[in-house]
């Protein structure tokens, strides 16, 4: 990984992202670490997944995805070294300490207090990787048990829990035009993924001084995650109401977008079965070309489509225009984008290959420019019928990666993108 600090020399060259297929400019990844093979069976339900990855393979599917990337002239950052390199003011490493113990879940005082020792006797890298990875309750040899709390969870191996969702950079936050959304993760064992977002952006030399709107915060109520957010032009912006996504997340994005005139002009809210084996929108939905979407069929009959539009009341204060849409998804489509659409279906729609392939994330391409995606290759049904429709893919291996439930728009957050 090179040295990831480089001022940019405009602000939109920071964030900007106006479309789901401009050329990708530049992305943030994180290379799955120690936190992985932190998970046993026991925590799987906890900690939000179906399998255990083997962390070597995980690791070098990963960098082939990176290199495929770099390949195509992504400019690729890391997470864990941003974060890293965010933390230089011994202030902000402490807040940062203290926060992070804070959303821990640390049940007392000693304990809060043995482990920010602990965490300020390293060093930056290595503090991100640790938080990242986990504490496990031996590794504070010189703390005592003598609380009855400590006693209580004594079983319990972590005093602070692995986060192996991580890799999924996707979701913690969004780019949307020249501006972000810091979420609030629908789970407590995801939230604190934010905090490392939230700590670059205020603090990395890259993003200082540069003007970045908040249309969304990781200290609101209700949850929205990024996956459910899809930006289909510089006008049309799509997000999924999902099993982690509320609708009241998507009218507050709304209104702070209208309300800042933004380039935005219609919030199209799909509201999609709220299911594990759908979970986000793009895990049944992405964005391959100008006029192509691949799409699990198993969502077609369910969904449903409101168009959010903005208008301004007599004390020009911004309101919403909610309207149901009836009509079939390629018309709605047709209809904003202004263009003939095509549906693409995951496994064909074949009930044995779109289930399959569609758990295995068949329809969660990522877009490195117009008809040109990158995909797993565990989905062969999907991916022979991709390229039939003239798209290119670059195909990256995925046994280990695959096992996380998420696909290489999951695992990749685009900070700058050329228009489309």
């Amino acid at each position: 990984m090179e040295n990831a600090i480089r001022k940019p020399e405009a602000a939109e060259d920071c964030l900007h992202v106006t479309s789901e297929i401009g050329r990708l400019r530049s992305v943030l990844l994180h290379r799955p670490g120690p936190e992985v093979e932190n998970l046993t069976p026991d925590l799987l339900a906890r900690l939000l997944f179906d399998d255990i990855p083997y962390l070597e393979v995980a690791q070098s599917e990963h960098d082939y995805f990176a290199s495929v990337l770099q390949g195509n002239g992504v400019e690729v950052l890391y997470l864990e070294q941003l974060a890293a390199e965010a933390l230089t003011d011994d202030r902000v490493k402490a807040e940062f300490i203290r926060q992070f113990i804070a959303e821990a879940g640390v049940e007392n005082d000693r304990l809060r207090c043995a482990l920010a020792d602990y965490f300020t006797g390293f060093d930056n890298p290595s503090l991100v990787t640790k938080m990242m990875a986990g504490v496990r309750r031996d590794e504070l040899s010189g703390y005592p048990n003598s609380t009855l709390s400590d006693r209580v969870h004594d079983g319990y191996p972590f005093v602070c829990d692995p986060m192996p969702n991580l890799y999924f950079t996707r979701d913690p936050f969004a780019t949307i035009g020249n501006g972000i959304t810091l979420n609030h993760m629908r789970t407590q064992t995801r939230n604190r993924e934010t905090l490392f977002a939230q700590t670059i952006f205020a603090h990395h030399p890259r993003f200082q001084g540069a003007h970045i709107p908040c249309w969304f915060q990781r200290e609101e109520s209700t949850s929205l995650e990024g996956g459910d957010e899809l930006i289909l032009n510089e006008k049309v912006l799509a997000i999924g109401i999902s099993q982690r996504t509320d609708a009241a997340s998507v009218e507050k994005v709304c209104q702070r977008l209208f309300a800042d005139q933004a380039s935005f002009e219609t919030v199209l809210a799909f509201h999609i079965p709220a299911s594990r084996a759908f979970m986000h929108l793009d895990t049944v939905f992405t964005m391959v070309d100008y006029d192509k979407f691949t799409i699990h069929a198993g969502i077609e009959g369910p969904l449903t489509v409101y168009a959010m539009t903005p208008w301004r009341d007599r004390t020009g204060a911004v309101r919403l225009k909610i309207e149901p849409l009836h009509q079939k998804l390629e018309t709605i489509l047709e209809r904003y984008l202004d263009r003939k659409v095509t549906l693409i279906r995951c496994g064909q729609g074949d009930p044995i290959h779109a289930a399959r392939e569609q758990w295995n994330d068949g329809a969660n391409t990522l877009a490195i420019a117009p008809g040109e995606v990158v995909v797993y290759s565990r989905n062969h049904v999907t991916n022979r019928i991709l390229e039939s429709y003239g798209i290119k893919l670059h195909v990256i291996p995925s046994s280990e990666l695959s096992r996380g439930r998420g696909g290489p728009r999951c695992m990749s957050m685009p900070l700058v993108r050329d228009d489309a």
